[in-house]
This record gives C-alpha cells, structure tokens and sequence, in this order.
C-alpha cells in the first residue's frame, strides 16, 4: 500500500518536501531513500495516513543526511584550520560574487537617475540624507520615500533582504552577513 501511495504521490511529495527542505536535490535524494527504506516496514503495519508518514519518513532520511553531511571537513576549513587559509575567494564564491554584482548593476540601472543618485550617495558616499536632500533640492522626506523604493526595487531584483536605514551607517552598526545595499 505505501508503495502505491508513494509511486501515485510522488510529485506531491517532492514538492511538499522541497518546500519543507528549501532544496530539491536533498528532497529527491530523501525520497529515493525513502523508497529503499519502504522494503523494511513490515506489511502487517497498518499505516493510517500514508502521506503523512513517508513524508515524516522522508524528512528524517534527509535530517540525517544533512548530519552526516555537517560533519564532512572541505578542504578549505582544514587549511583555515592549521592556518593555510587562502585569501583568493573559491571559483564558487568568485561567480556567485560576479553574478551578484552584474545583478545589482542591472537593478541600478533599471533605476530613475534621481533614485540611483539617492541610492549611491546614501548607501556609498554616506552622505547624509539632509545633504542629499539640499543637493537635489527636494526635501528631505522625498529623499527618504525615494531611498525606500530604490532599496525595494533592489531587494525584488537581487532576491534578497536588504537592510533597512535611513542615512550614512551609524559608527555602533555592525556589518550583516548579506552586507548593506
């Protein structure tokens, strides 16, 4: 029964697993595993809600496996760890990098030239936003609501959060992981 279920359900599984694990690899792996493991439930179980058991019995197959897979050490941790750490970014890092930037170039330029001189004054010339405001000759909450939708024009475009402030960064502000916009 769970390997009819499984087989008729299997697109509906991987997407709610895909959607609960945030990656489709880790899912299909998970539900391939999960289907090798079907073998092992004895046949006299009786399973009340087939869905909802292989996908508990799929998850835990891919908890497991990210687990195993944490404990793995990359070349680049061991040489972090004995000091040999390498100052030149992975190939990896490097295109994601380039790909990010081109990224943030197109959302800049897809900006009005008033947002995008907002926008660059603010977040890398840290001018403050009365200046800008002075500059421009608008005031000083224009600025603001501009800046506001420069910055979400840029978080729709680069898919990711940005840090929402007002002005030049504050001395006390420590960095994000994902860095300003």
């Amino acid at each position: 029964m769970l390997r009819q279920f499984f087989l008729h359900g299997y697109h509906e599984l991987r997407i709610r697993l895909t959607r609960r694990l945030g990656s489709v690899e880790l899912a299909s792996d998970a539900l391939h595993e999960t289907w090798l493991r079907i073998e092992n439930v004895a046949s006299t179980v009786t399973v009340l809600s087939p869905k909802q058991y292989l996908l508990q019995m799929a998850g835990n197959v891919a908890l497991k496996r990210r687990g195993a897979e944490s404990r793995f050490v990359t070349l680049t941790d061991a040489k972090m760890a004995i000091g040999l750490a390498d100052d030149e970014p992975d190939p990896e890092r490097a295109s994601i990098a380039r790909s990010e930037l081109d990224a943030l170039v197109r959302a800049l330029a897809e900006l009005t030239p008033r947002r995008r001189d907002i926008l660059l004054a603010s977040r890398l010339k840290d001018v403050p936003l009365r200046e800008i405001a002075e500059n421009l000759g608008i005031s000083q909450r224009l600025v603001e609501i501009e800046l506001k939708h420069a910055l979400a024009h840029c978080e729709l475009r680069l898919e990711r959060k940005v840090i929402r402030r007002f002005g030049p960064k504050q001395p006390d502000e420590s960095p994000t992981e994902q860095g300003p916009v």
